[in-house]
């Protein structure tokens, strides 16, 4: 006999019913109990869903840590200048100058010939945050450098001032704008905590531009740097944190792998840096081994958050698993409107 409709085995199973277009209702009859474990997702092969960014190690990391490092340098410079701090200027000057060069150059060496980057100044596109980036890192470079420059050779002071104010201008800008760009991707690492990124790379820029500041003024004039080191390695070790922490599945690669290990790494730096600075950093040895702790600090984070991301787009399941959420969440929203 052929099964039909709602027909019984002699076990007392009961088939589900079918619709009048022979596909099944999907529901499950009373009483039923599921013969096989539920399908653990896999992807064709194994093979990653997303494309997983191009960008090279250790070109962006360095060139996310050093663009920040610079762009606060840059705004902590122009502070000192106007409150009458010449060693500090002079400090944060050239580390803006110098980082921001060498940001340039892994960037560059990242995309592999000079003039691609010549090419993404040939268009302005104000919802493309590569686009923006690129505007903001050419004016700040160009600014810093040539403000670095008179300073190292003691010419034209006003010039000076009025590059360090453009520079500062463009400082803010530059120490965020590239966690937009990396949650702008389809990395789940990245894309799902867009609203915390911008935070982490605040704080770690804050927290390195201090740093670096405190390692190269003597202390009687690095109290701002002091305050922006301090202030940063809070921000960042508590947004951190609350990344780490969250209960998505995204989060995990923060904890996994490598990236586990930088995260790790860079958390016991800057605490301990933002520590040291509290305690010691008014003494010369302090202040030089507490700026080392918290740049390194910053730069382990970079390396973390690069990798996790990475990490992310190579596992199907950060791709699929969100997704489903996602899905489930919205049906039963659907559901419970309709109700």
């Amino acid at each position: 006999m052929t099964p039909g409709a709602g027909w019984r085995r002699a076990d007392g199973w009961t088939a589900p019913k079918r619709k009048k277009n022979g596909r099944r209702s999907g529901r499950r009859a009373v009483g039923e109990v599921a013969m096989v474990d539920d399908a653990e997702f896999t992807s064709y092969y194994g093979r990653p869903i997303i494309k997983a960014p191009v960008w090279k190690t250790p070109d962006v990391p360095l060139y996310l840590f050093l663009g920040g490092a610079s762009g606060t340098s840059a705004i902590l410079a122009a502070m000192a200048d106007l409150s009458g701090r010449p060693r500090l200027t002079r400090a944060g000057r050239l580390i803006a100058g110098g980082g921001s060069l060498a940001s340039v150059f892994f960037l560059v060496h990242d995309l592999g010939r000079p003039e691609r980057f010549l090419h993404m100044l040939r268009v302005f596109k104000p919802t493309s945050a590569l686009s923006m980036g690129t505007y903001i890192l050419s004016p700040f470079s160009a600014a810093t450098a040539a403000t670095a420059a008179v300073e190292l050779l003691g010419w034209f002071p006003r010039l000076k001032r009025f590059g360090g104010i453009v520079g500062a201008m463009f400082g803010g800008p530059m120490a965020t704008y590239t966690a937009v760009l990396l949650a702008n991707t389809a990395v789940p690492s990245w894309r799902d905590f867009h609203t915390k990124l911008p935070f982490v790379f605040a704080g770690s820029a804050l927290a390195a531009g201090g740093g670096l500041n405190m390692v190269f003024t003597p202390v009687a004039e690095a109290g701002p740097a002091r305050k922006m080191a301090v202030a940063g390695a809070l921000v960042e070790l508590a947004v951190v944190h609350q990344v780490e922490n969250d209960e998505s599945i995204v989060a995990e690669p923060y904890h996994e792998g490598r990236a586990g290990t930088f995260m790790r790494a860079a958390k016991a730096c800057t605490a301990a840096g933002a520590g040291l600075t509290v305690v010691a950093g008014r003494t010369r040895l302090g202040a030089v081994a507490s700026g080392t702790l918290l740049a390194a600090g910053s730069l382990l984070t970079r390396f973390g958050v690069f990798d996790a991301g990475m990490a992310s787009a190579r596992d199907p399941k950060y791709t699929v698993v969100p997704q489903r959420e996602r899905l489930a969440a919205g049906s039963s929203e659907a559901r419970s409107v309709t109700r």
